[in-house]
């Protein structure tokens, strides 16, 4: 066996209960979008670490060093904005190859310095080395949160509203015009699609907000797409969940491309991942208000997607009717 066999998550499952064991019980380790440290009464600091892989994460032929700073700055906030908190400090370490332009470096820095200006994130520190592989990024952030509204995976209740805070599958077109080469300078809805692919901007607002809401049960962020994403909170509350495939909210753009290029547009939308809006469940008695409150504080839907069921599968219907999609959200390795 090896670890294409297993998997991301099996490898986490394999190394993660023996650290566990170790964490006192009011301390939230491996397992969440951020593990959690009690920090007297009245706060909690969360903390989250991502790693950007050239090849991997990012094709450096295809996206400008401005964007690509920006971005590895937002896929951790996301996770903050995941948790309920507020974004307190970053840490930078680098890897780079020495032929590097200076001038591709100090693009990719005033990248990440706008987005860190934008959400007072400043760069406290990190590390630098060479690398031999291409550009290997990784960030860690620090922030906080009130210790009783911190939202986790793990309290999801049977009955609970399945929504998404925006549309999905933006990101996951963008990518596909990349990796399909096709020419997209003069079409404005694919020029949004990879801008959107390039650009994510972390749902910090919006978190903070459902976070105080006591009729939201659990919640994350959409990184890997919610097929994969919806099932990390299925198997941390132990439920099973039904995504209604018409619900999927996508955008006139994506549409219009898919239709175009002969593309599942709801399959994008469920499967291709890094759309860094949040997935949340909520208690079915409280929806309709909260979905009323939610638009007009943020001047759009609180989309419904789904239901959060007994038992420990996923299923996805289409016209009352068990559906599943040829592709399945992001997994490492496999």
């Amino acid at each position: 066996m090896n670890l294409a066999d297993i998997g991301e998550f099996g490898l986490i499952h394999r190394f993660a209960p023996q650290f566990l064991r170790d964490v006192q019980d009011n301390i939230l380790g491996i397992g969440d979008d951020c593990a959690v440290i009690p920090h007297g009464q009245s706060e909690s600091l969360l903390i989250t670490t991502d790693l950007l892989l050239e090849d991997i994460h990012f094709l450096r032929s295809k996206i400008r060093p401005r964007e690509l700073g920006r971005k590895s700055l937002a896929v951790n906030l996301s996770d903050i904005a995941a948790m309920g908190g507020t974004p307190l400090a970053a840490f930078l370490s680098l890897a780079i190859p020495k032929d590097t332009l200076v001038e591709w470096l100090d693009a990719f820095f005033a990248g990440l310095h706008s987005l860190s200006d934008e959400t007072a994130t400043p760069l406290l520190g990190g590390d630098t080395t060479q690398s031999k592989c291409g550009i290997v990024i990784n960030i860690a952030v620090l922030g906080k949160a009130h210790p009783q509204q911190i939202k986790y995976r793990s309290t999801a209740r049977v009955g609970d509203v399945i929504c998404v805070t925006d549309v999905l599958g933006d990101s996951g077109g963008g990518l596909n015009i990349l990796l399909q080469n096709l020419e997209h300078e003069t079409d404005p809805d694919m020029q949004y699609l990879v801008q959107t692919h390039h650009n994510p901007t972390p749902q910090l607002a919006e978190g903070q907000w459902l976070a105080e809401q006591p009729s939201v049960n659990a919640m994350l962020d959409v990184s890997d797409g919610i097929d994969s994403d919806i099932q990390r909170i299925m198997e941390e509350s132990k439920v099973g969940a039904r995504i209604d495939i018409e619900s999927i909210p996508i955008s006139s753009s994506l549409n219009a491309t898919s239709t175009r290029f002969g593309w599942n547009a709801k399959e994008i939308a469920a499967t291709g991942g890094e759309d860094y809006c949040l997935l949340c469940t909520i208690d079915p008695k409280k929806y309709d208000e909260m979905a009323n409150k939610f638009e007009k504080k943020f001047n759009k839907p609180l989309f419904r997607i789904g239901v959060i069921q007994p038992g420990e599968l996923l299923h996805y219907y289409q016209d009352n009717q068990s559906v599943d999609f040829a592709k399945h959200g992001w997994n490492h390795f496999k």
